[in-house]
């Protein structure tokens, strides 16, 4: 057995373990991290890339009383004082720090929050994204860096997720502006490919995963890839380190001030959402595409020490519809539904041919409108419908718009498709005339701009992701003449909501409500102070950043008092 010590362990290499790694060598910590996958970047990697953070450096006009304001609006009883306190006390100061010391680099977005006619939302300014980035900076780890969900890009190319870029793509085939922006992307996109064999140009949360592993490597951290974690040391009620597996060997990792758990949540441990996911209760499926090792580890090993995953929140994880995509060989990718379901002509509907919601609200709103719709069904699942003309402009789910084929996706059964509704219908497995009287129904108002029945367009949210030459509802179109189209929609997530009970600056709590000695938990093993509801873009990589950038100060003495929600008033 091999025996390293430091000061920290961080285990998971995402944004909430690089996010405390970073700062507690700031400070003056000798720190190491490990890492279960081939791969740094965990969820990070795969995500949008967008923090929340009100009050942040690059917006403009918020105040901390709106902000805290709509955040007990939208979590509720969940309302968590003090965990609040501090992320709207150190959210802004953890971007400047970013931004000052390490080569993290954010810019903004125009996202306005998800609710933002609730009380304290804003139309905007709370929602940053991480700056592109060029990944031959990270050098031969350049090969370790997670690559993006493979579902979301185009041969290998990543879009940003502000609406600026991907408007170019939308508009290639009516823009000459659009074409000549699209022409040089994908030109460089091949000669990166010809040189490198992947995209070197990365954005999203790609360019944040990026990022953090380029400053860490500034820093001279040591980052174990394909270290998985197996048990944690404990002596004399301290944690103490952990037991790992490195190369085929047992790594011994003696931790002087602590341990921290970034595990990545437990969207695979397939036991504990058997538990806490209500349609995986009442027998559905779930499809998550988060990486497959976040299979609650750090859960498991906190709990050997006397902690609790309590399920409690509104919502257990972060609802995401996504669509199954066959990859051959009887292999699946799920493809998040993030931006068809905003767009004028694109309803969803039950088995019953219904539609349920308005299908212009985020991800998790859908999710969840999706989950309570299907309350009495064994299945949770919606299907996706449009008319050709609508496919043509803006695709369908992992179908891309014209001039791109669709022979391929129809043939694999991806893609449904019908002359008549009627004859979609049976090829969907869905009622025929609920179907057609739905689209009646909505074409009613349809014509006029106007969702009579669940008023999509009727925020800016909604609005923000639709097509601006639609009017007068950029959300809305009649469906029109055929052939029609659908994608089969079930339930994925972005990660969990519910997690291990912490203090606010991360000390793992056990079932007494008492600081487990030496053991720490960030990002997606940590519970979140959002309760189980999605206020806008970035509501998880914001808080993860900014409590990891809080633990790595606590761990390295900075901030020590900050245990209350008093105490954190104070400091504000």
């Amino acid at each position: 057995m091999t025996t390293r010590t430091c000061d920290v362990l961080v285990i998971g290499a995402g944004a909430g373990g690089l996010s405390t790694a970073i700062t507690a060598k700031k400070h003056g910590l000798d720190v190491i991290v490990i890492e279960k996958d081939d791969c740094f970047g965990g969820t990070t990697a795969f995500s949008g890339g967008v923090l929340w953070v009100p009050g942040n450096p690059l917006g403009n006009g918020d105040t901390t009383e709106a902000a805290r304001t709509y955040l007990r609006n939208e979590t509720g009883a969940c309302y968590d004082d003090a965990g609040v306190e501090a992320f709207l006390r150190y959210g802004p100061q953890m971007v400047e720090f970013f931004q000052r010391e390490t080569a993290v680099s954010f810019v903004p977005t125009l996202y306005p929050d998800y609710h933002p006619q609730v009380e304290g939302g804003v139309d905007g300014g709370r929602s940053i994204l991480a700056a592109p980035f060029d990944i031959r900076a990270l050098g031969a780890d350049m090969a370790r860096l997670r690559p993006p969900l493979k579902t979301i890009t185009f041969i290998g190319m990543m879009f940003n997720s502000s609406n600026a870029d991907l408007k170019h793509f939308f508009n290639v085939t009516r823009s000459l502006t659009s074409f000549v922006y699209v022409a040089k992307r994908l030109l460089t996109h091949l000669k990166e490919l010809a040189l490198y064999r992947r995209g070197t140009q990365v954005t999203s949360g790609n360019a944040l995963a990026a990022r953090l592993v380029k400053s860490a490597q500034d820093l001279g951290i040591p980052m174990l890839t394909g270290t998985p974690a197996k048990q944690l040391l404990e002596d004399k009620g301290r944690v103490r380190g952990a037991l790992a597996s490195h190369g085929g060997q047992e790594l011994r990792i003696e931790a002087r001030r602590g341990v921290v758990l970034a595990c990545g949540g437990f969207s695979h441990d397939l036991q504990r959402i058997r538990q806490a996911y209500p349609h995986l209760r009442r027998g559905g499926e779930h499809f998550s595409p988060v990486p497959s090792s976040n299979t609650g580890d750090g859960a498991r090993m906190a709990e050997a020490l006397g902690a609790k995953v309590d399920i409690r929140l509104q919502a257990a994880a972060a609802w995401m519809p996504v669509s199954k995509v066959p990859m051959g060989g009887g292999r699946e990718v799920a493809f998040p539904h993030l931006l068809d379901r905003y767009k004028p002509g694109v309803i969803g509907v039950l088995r019953s041919g219904r539609r349920f919601t308005n299908e212009s609200e985020s991800y998790h709103d859908v999710g969840a409108a999706m989950i309570e719709a299907c309350a009495d069904s064994k299945e949770t699942a919606m299907w996706l419908v449009c008319d050709r003309r609508t496919l043509a402009k803006y695709g369908l789910g992992y179908a891309k718009p014209a001039p791109m084929p669709l022979s391929p996706l129809l043939r694999n059964g991806y893609l449904l498709k019908g002359d008549t509704l009627a004859e979609l219908a049976r090829n969907a497995g869905i009622d025929a005339q609920g179907l057609e009287q739905t689209v009646r129904d909505y074409n009613l108002g349809a014509r006029q701009g106007q969702d009579l029945q669940f008023g999509r367009g009727s925020t800016r949210f909604n609005r923000y992701l639709a097509d601006p030459a639609q009017q007068p509802n950029p959300c809305v179109a009649p469906i029109g003449e055929g052939p029609y189209y659908a994608v089969k929609v079930v339930m994925g997530d972005l990660g969990t909501f519910d997690g291990l009970r912490t203090s606010v600056v991360g000390e793992v709590l056990d079932a007494n409500q008492q600081a487990i000695d030496g053991l720490y938990a960030v990002g997606n093993d940590r519970a979140s102070i959002m309760g189980g509801n999605y206020p806008g873009a970035g509501i998880t990589l914001g808080p993860i950043m900014t409590f990891g950038y809080i633990t790595g100060r606590h761990l390295a003495g900075v901030d020590q008092g900050l245990d209350s929600a008093a105490q954190a008033r104070e400091v504000a």
